[in-house]
Parts: C-alpha cells; structure tokens; sequence
C-alpha cells in the first residue's frame, strides 16, 4: 500500500504523489470513505492515476464525482476514461463545459491548433450533472463550494474548502494566468473580476491552481496580475480581447489636428 502524502488535511495531489509531473495538477479531496476528483488530465494517464488511488486503499466504488474546473483538453481528455473506471463517479463541470464537450469543440478547448500543429483526440462526452456559482459538493463531512470565476475560459470554475481554492487556471505561483485567448473564449474585463474577487476574499489563505504547485495568497501577486490585465486590455498585442485601443483614439486627434513629427 502507498501513503498518502496530504498537501493539506484531506487533499492529495496525484503529480506530488507520484513525485513526477504527470500534467495538470489532479487533486483527490476525501473525506471518510468519500473522494472526489478534481481534473483528471490527460487520457494516458488515468490508468495510472487510478492504479495509484487504489493502492492508496481508496475504494474506487466510492469516487462520488469527476470534477472538471473548464473544459481544456488537458483538463479533461481524460474524463471519459476516467468514467469507465469509475463508473459511481458523477462527471460535473460548468454548463458552458458541458456544451464544449458533448460537441467535442475541439477549437475552444485547445484540442485543435493547427498554426502550431497541434490536434489532439477530444472523446465526447456529455456531462451528467452542471454546476455553478454557489453549488456545494459534499464529501463525508466536507463542504466543497462552487465559485464561477470566468475569464481565462467561460467555463472556469473554482471550487473553495475552508481556507483553501481550487483555484483552476486563474493564477499560479509565479503571478502568471492562463492562457488569454478570444478563439478560446477568454474575457479580459471578467478575468480582472475573478482574480479581484479572490484577491478580496478574506477566508482563502491557500491558493491550489490547476498547474504548478500550491501557494499562499498574497495580496501582492494578485495585485500584480490583475494590473497587467487591466494593461492588456488597451493593448493591440491581445487583439479582439482587448476592450480599445487607445493609440487610434490618440491617431484620430491627429489626424484631424495635423501631425508634429519635430
């Protein structure tokens, strides 16, 4: 049998479990004989993942659910895998991921890139139950919330336990965000209101992002993020993410005035 290594009271990181980056972080929360996962990554890893959850002793009829924080490939491809394994798990995401993956939209779930060619297999699937803003998924005698933090996706979800939030791929340790993307959904200005409202919330001490390791949450680094967007929303670089561009409107004077080019 393995022991299991706990970040924090009831939560194991399979990457910091196997001791390897196996790709996104995989969070298994359980209370009593319950669990849950939170993502589960990449489809050649499941059996992996599930081979080490059982030789934890967790029984794996009593997986209540698969949770996707959004509806990226490398979030979820494994999903459908995972559901044949454990078949008492119920597979829950955001309305919108629901959508994504009963479509198999390979564009807005970054499984299609072809100007880097890049395509990778999305097994539809259509999610079995939706959940959003203010939902509570219970384990044992945890209480697991629901926070719907669009931005970097529509459908990104963060989930909070106590002190702690799943944080997705809202932010990591190093003050970066996931990916900004109009092809791929993302809204600057409710990026900016998500991380906002993680930065305000006075109960979350631990942030545990969908990528990297787990980080205390400071007021700085979230400051420092939420800046660089509010940037970016003015800059030409993030294109139709962006909200303006404020160099045309400055143009626009000129040409009507006449150019100093002294």
């Amino acid at each position: 049998m393995l022991s299991r290594r706990e970040i924090f009271p009831n939560v194991i990181e399979m990457n910091y479990q196997a001791r390897e980056r196996l790709g996104c972080c995989v969070y298994l929360v359980f209370d009593g004989i319950d669990w849950l996962l939170i993502d589960i990554g990449y489809e050649d890893t499941v059996p992996e993942i599930v081979e080490m959850i059982r030789q934890m002793d967790f029984q794996l009829a009593n997986c209540r659910y698969l949770v996707a924080t959004h509806a990226d490939v490398d979030h979820v491809q494994g999903l459908s895998r995972a559901k044949d394994l454990l078949s008492n798990a119920e597979t829950v995401g955001h309305p919108h991921a629901s959508e994504l993956l009963a479509a198999g939209d390979r564009v807005t779930t970054y499984a299609e890139i072809s100007a880097q060619g890049i395509s990778i297999d999305l097994p539809k699937l259509k999610l079995e139950r939706t959940i959003n803003e203010g939902d509570v998924l219970k384990i044992g005698d945890l209480e697991i919330t629901v926070w719907h933090t669009p931005g970097h996706t529509e459908s990104q979800l963060s989930f909070q336990m106590r002190n702690l939030l799943f944080c997705g791929d809202n932010i990591y340790r190093d003050g970066c965000v996931g990916n900004i993307d109009a092809h791929h959904g993302s809204d600057i200005p409710a990026f900016i209101k998500s991380l906002t409202r993680i930065r305000n919330d006075e109960s979350i001490e631990w942030l545990l992002p969908s990528h990297g390791p787990p980080f205390r949450k400071t007021q700085e680094l979230l400051q420092s993020a939420i800046d660089r967007l509010d940037n970016y929303q003015h800059m030409a670089d993030f294109g139709t993410c962006a909200v303006d561009w404020p160099l045309m409107d400055e143009w626009d004077e000129e040409l009507v005035r006449g150019m100093d080019l002294s």
